[in-house]
C-alpha cells in the first residue's frame, strides 16, 4: 500500500502525518478515513475546489487529471503545476507527499 505523507497544516494536521491507503483510493478518501478533515464541499463529485492539494512528490503516479478537473483547478487558491483535486487524485503504487493549502474557496461556508 502506498504511503501519503501530509505536510503540516495549521488546523487540519498540525504535526503532519503519514498514512497508508490502498491503490485505487482517492487522496481525499484516504485523508477522511484517517480523520484528516479536508474540505470536500461537493462530496467528492468534482464540482468544487475545496479538496485542492499540492502534490510535492509522486505526482506522476496519480495519473493525468481530466479536463473537468483542470478547469476547476484554475479557480483554486494557491494553484501550482502539481495541484490536484484530492477527490480525483487516485493513488497508484508509489508513495506521495502532499501539502494542503492554507486557504480554500468555499462559498457555502463563507455565506455567499
Amino acid at each position: 500500500m502506498p504511503i501519503i505523507r501530509i505536510l503540516p497544516h495549521a488546523s487540519l494536521c498540525p504535526k503532519g502525518a503519514e498514512i497508508q491507503a490502498p491503490t485505487g483510493t482517492s487522496i481525499c478518501e484516504a485523508l477522511l478515513d484517517h480523520d484528516i478533515a479536508i474540505e470536500h464541499a461537493c462530496e467528492m463529485s468534482c464540482a468544487c475546489t475545496t479538496c485542492h492539494v499540492v502534490v510535492k512528490e509522486g505526482y506522476r503516479s496519480l495519473g493525468e487529471p481530466d479536463e473537468i478537473e483542470e478547469d476547476l483547478l484554475d479557480k483554486a487558491w494557491g494553484l501550482t503545476p502539481t495541484s490536484r483535486l484530492s477527490c480525483q487524485a487516485i493513488l497508484g503504487s508509489e508513495d506521495v507527499t502532499i501539502e494542503i493549502p492554507k486557504y480554500t474557496i468555499n462559498h457555502a461556508r463563507e455565506n455567499h
